[in-house]
């Protein structure tokens, strides 16, 4: 980082599954994290379950301490001054609602100090819709990150139309300081760039599984055991200069007619209904009980370990 990014305290504000995740990504790092949740029960379940996952990491060879000694660099807030008191950055994690997150703001705009820098989780709402005009506008922006944010390394930065180029370059070292792979998202967009792929694969697979095409589990394999397979280490622009001789220029040339008719087949659909999200809860439920959904999980998480750890090996 650069001497004026040498951010050593951080605060997570909201410290549900993805603010605990950012406290993991810091605190591995090195940082000091302070924890506030306005939901006094939450922050204090944060703290032990992240222990849990350092544990876990270490195990798999991703931590390079002990999980004891990365643990006490947690210190759980009784109040938010207290959380943001000190701190060079703030990490904001709470329920993606405009209100919400506009009162939030507005709180830390009158007792956030100078030069603290703020990042707001939010998944596809734009900073300008609940961080505008106010006094700290200039210091904040989105710092989105995937789900677990110590696992899966990956923050877009998106500035709203106030915030500082310096604010922007700040959370680039800082980010960069702690492993992520920064995605600089130039222009306000609902989704931004990951959530908006996401939803277009979203949004035909649903498709497909409403117009009785394939079963929820057909439609999870050709992406579990097809597309994934070269997406978990190039995107679809290296994917496809590499699936045509003459590279992406010849590939566009031979199936632009093909994906045009697709994406022309599906400008007519509409939200998914209470019917259709019944339709998917029962396919889903065939192959995973409700009741092992978290059991799940932790196997999702054991797999990214297991991912993290073979290419953290491959790149010595």
């Amino acid at each position: 980082m650069t001497n004026e990014t040498r951010a050593r305290d951080v605060a997570i504000v909201g410290s549900g599954l993805v603010g605990a995740g950012w406290g993991i990504a810091f605190a591995r790092a090195g940082f000091t994290v302070r924890v506030f949740d306005s939901d006094q029960s939450v922050a204090k379940g944060a703290i032990p379950w992240a222990v849990r996952q350092l544990e876990t990491l270490h195990a798999h060879g991703l931590l390079a301490e002990s999980p004891q000694v990365v643990a006490q660099r947690f210190i759980l807030a009784q109040d938010l001054r207290e959380a943001i008191s000190g701190a060079d950055y703030v990490q904001e994690s709470i329920l993606e609602r405009v209100d919400i997150k506009r009162k939030l703001f507005e709180q830390l705009d009158a007792v956030l100090e100078d030069a603290t820098i703020v990042g707001s989780s939010s998944s596809g709402i734009p900073a300008s819709a609940f961080a505008n005009d106010l006094r700290i506008s200039p210091r904040v922006l989105i710092s989105h990150p995937v789900n677990p944010p110590y696992l899966i390394p990956i923050v877009e930065l998106v500035p709203s139309t106030q915030t500082s180029r310096e604010a922007v370059e700040f959370a680039e070292a800082l980010m960069l300081s702690i492993g992520q792979s920064v995605v600089h998202v130039h222009k306000e967009i609902e989704g931004f760039v990951l959530n908006r792929l996401q939803a277009a694969l979203l949004r035909e697979a649903w498709a497909l599984q409403r117009d009785g095409v394939a079963s929820c589990e057909d439609i999870d394999k050709t992406v579990r055991d097809g597309l994934g397979w070269r997406w978990s280490f190039m995107g679809p622009f290296e994917t496809i200069d590499l699936n045509a001789p003459g590279g992406v220029a010849d590939y566009a040339n031979r199936l632009d007619p093909l994906y045009h008719s697709i994406a022309q087949s599906r400008t007519a659909d509409g939200p998914w209904d209470a019917d259709l999200i019944a339709r998917i809860e029962q396919d889903r439920r065939q192959h995973l009980a409700a009741d092992e959904l978290a059991a799940r999980r932790d196997w999702r998480d054991q797999r990214l370990m297991e991912l993290a750890a073979d290419r953290k090996a491959r790149k010595r």
